[in-house]
């Protein structure tokens, strides 16, 4: 079925590429709020921002996502000679992949320090967790930021950014392959339900399935590495809760695996 008639649901198989979307959606979110002109734009901005450090106080993020570039770099290396391979294609990947590594293991230091260790973003950072603790009697220095020319505040939400450039690009190399790593299947959900039994032995990464729009369900995906159950689920109402479909479901399926 066509993108954009359907739905995707995605069920990462592993904490690291958890990590990786909930980054991804991060900084998308940042890249549309900083294009806006509003101060709701301004403020939705600057919590994903305080978002993605967050994860990465949390997270060793360099080396994981090194790990996995490197992970990727010898998978392609090992097919580089093999039947039907477009060697030209492949070294032009296996270069992008090369200059992502060589840029990161140039940073140096906890990628985005500076930003985090700001006046403002920890005072901002410490009011975030009152509800509605932002407000201008709150943060006086904040309110006046958020009322500065669209110019300025897009180009300070840029400069705070940009130590996260390398790893935004770097996700989006690693989950874009592994995405597009296997085609897709058709599949039916009988009354709803479908289990997937996965190779033990493979290292997949990742779920996918494709729902048409017209299917008034969504997708609940559950499971670890081995085994994962996909119920199809009809959205609560007013007098009852979700509940799984009756109804044969067809749906697209993808088990990512490079």
């Amino acid at each position: 079925m066509p993108a954009t008639n359907a739905i995707t649901y995605e069920f990462p198989l592993n904490e690291r590429i958890r990590v990786f979307i909930r980054l991804e959606q991060l900084f998308l979110q940042f890249a549309h709020f900083s294009a806006g002109g509003t101060v709701a734009d301004k403020r939705a901005a600057i919590s994903a921002l305080l978002d993605i450090m967050a994860i990465f106080r949390r997270n060793d993020l360099k080396s994981e996502i090194l790990k996995e570039l490197e992970r990727q770099s010898a998978v392609l290396n090992k097919i580089a000679n093999s039947a039907g391979v477009d060697t030209s294609k492949l070294q032009d990947i296996l270069d992008e992949l090369a200059q992502l590594i060589q840029s990161l293991y140039a940073v140096t230091g906890k990628i985005g320090i500076q930003v985090m260790e700001s006046d403002l973003f920890q005072s901002i950072v410490q009011r975030s967790s009152i509800p509605g603790g932002t407000c201008s009697f709150d943060l006086p220095e904040y309110h006046y930021w958020l009322e500065q020319d669209d110019s300025v505040c897009q180009k300070d939400l840029q400069h705070w950014a940009s130590p996260f450039t390398d790893i935004n690009t770097a996700i989006g190399f690693i989950l874009n392959f592994i995405r597009n790593s296997r085609s897709a299947s058709q599949e039916v959900a009988v009354a709803g339900f479908f289990q997937i039994a996965l190779d033990k032995n493979q290292p997949f990464q990742l779920i996918k399935v494709n729902v048409d729009k017209s299917l008034a369900c969504f997708a609940e995906i559950s499971g670890g590495k081995h085994r994962c159950t996909i119920r199809f689920m009809e959205p609560a109402t007013d007098d009852k809760r979700p509940s799984q479909c009756t109804d044969d479901i067809p749906f697209t399926l993808t088990c990512c695996l490079f």
